[in-house]
């Protein structure tokens, strides 16, 4: 290694004989330090790494402003370390490094528009993104209250304002008076659903209550008519109708409610089946003699004797009235059976008095006279059409004859 002699000049420095290091700048050289516990080398060396140091740090400047660091505290670096360069006590081109923070600052002027404007165009995404919020929380305070679906509605609402709060934490910071304006319009339109939620549940309650009252008095009604047994079932199907009419009450009275005025309909029909029970066993000999008349009934449907068949039917249907009742359930099926046969025998009278109604079988007589004299003249005409040979004539006399004819049948002439 080769050793400097005193005054002996480096690229950027020198050394003299009392170890003080000096810097060559442009308008002369600068003391910048002693070393006096060394050679002349180690002393410039020293203040060479200090310069390497503060080259280091221009360079991560660079490379800060290549990521896009922010504009502000790039140029406040800058200022900085031309300060410190200007005096700094080290030894290498210091010039050639104000020379780079110069060029830095170009680039900060650029990097400081471009930021900008991206900052601008974050700032109106956000606000966009806020206001889409807002007009959120604006649609569901415009729902009617009456069919809005309390639930869902709050559980949308907190789902937009949980958005909301993670916008404001985590996104850009928004002017402030654009800001509250959102803010107020959000506050707005959340006091607008918090209000009708509360006049909704209010009413509700209103109705409710009105509700459990009114089926409170319909079950104590009902309760009072199971003494009554099966005489009572007729006021209970009207106090059901109330019931039904009565409106909802909530489900939890709703059900214990209806649980006590169900019991009390269930006494009643349970005392309504005892009866039904006994009666069907007391008209089951009932419903074996109608069945016995039904048998003795229902050949008549083939009879043609309207006086035999009219007075077998009244003989059935005397003592079908001296029987009595038959279970309920049969009472449809054996009626159905013997109104059949009644309608077959009351045919018979009918055509019996449409073959010798006096005026039908006048005008029957009238017609048939009529149609007697047609006949003849048209003989006369399909004669003469013949003897003169005109065969349309012919055709046409023949197919009127024929017709006539038919129609003189039909009245049994």
């Amino acid at each position: 290694m080769r050793h400097l002699a005193a005054n002996e000049q480096a690229p950027w420095g020198r050394v003299d004989e009392t170890r003080t290091v000096f810097v060559r700048e442009a308008d002369g050289e600068r003391a910048v330090g002693q070393y006096p516990d060394g050679t002349a080398e180690e002393a410039l060396a020293y203040f060479e790494r200090k310069f390497v140091e503060l080259a280091g740090q221009v360079t991560l400047l660079e490379q800060r402003i290549k990521r896009g660091t922010a504009a502000a505290d790039v140029a406040k670096t800058i200022e900085s370390l031309k300060t410190t360069i200007s005096t700094a006590n080290a030894v290498g081109d210091l010039a050639s490094l104000q020379t780079r923070l110069d060029a830095l600052g170009g680039a900060v002027g650029e990097l400081t528009e471009k930021q900008t404007a991206e900052a601008k165009a974050a700032t109106a995404a956000a606000l966009a993104e806020r206001e889409g919020l807002v007009i959120e929380a604006e649609a569901l305070a415009a729902q009617d209250p009456a069919k809005a679906q309390w639930k869902q509605l709050s559980a949308s609402l907190d789902d937009i304002f949980a958005r909301w709060q993670k916008h404001q934490a985590d996104g850009p910071r928004l002017p402030k008076s654009e800001s509250n304006e959102l803010w107020k319009r959000f506050r707005a339109a959340r006091t607008i659903i918090e209000t009708n939620r509360k006049a909704f549940f209010a009413e509700l309650d209103t109705v409710h209550r009105d509700a459990r009252n009114k089926k409170q008095a319909l079950v104590e009604s009902a309760e009072a008519l199971v003494e009554k047994g099966i005489d009572g079932i007729s006021a209970y199907r009207t106090l059901l109708d109330d019931w039904k009419a009565a409106g909802r009450a909530g489900k939890k009275f709703d059900d214990a409610l209806w649980a006590k005025f169900k019991a009390a309909g269930d006494a009643l029909y349970s005392a309504k089946s005892e009866v039904d029970a006994k009666e069907n066993e007391e008209f089951s000999a009932n419903l074996e003699l109608k069945l016995a008349l039904l048998a003795e009934a229902e050949p008549l449907l083939a009879e043609t004797d309207r006086a035999k068949a009219k007075e077998s039917l009244l003989s059935i249907q005397r003592r079908w009235d001296q029987i009595g009742k038959v279970p309920r359930d049969k009472v449809k099926l054996i009626e159905d059976r013997l109104r059949k046969v009644e309608t077959a025998v009351r045919k018979l009278d009918e055509d019996h008095w449409q073959k010798s109604n006096p005026e039908r079988i006048a005008r029957s007589e009238g017609l048939a006279s009529q149609l007697q004299d047609a006949i003849a003249k048209l003989e006369q005409e399909l004669a003469d059409a013949r003897a003169g040979g005109d065969a349309r004539k012919v055709t046409e006399a023949q197919e009127a004859l024929d017709a006539r004819k038919v129609w003189l049948d039909a009245l049994g002439r």
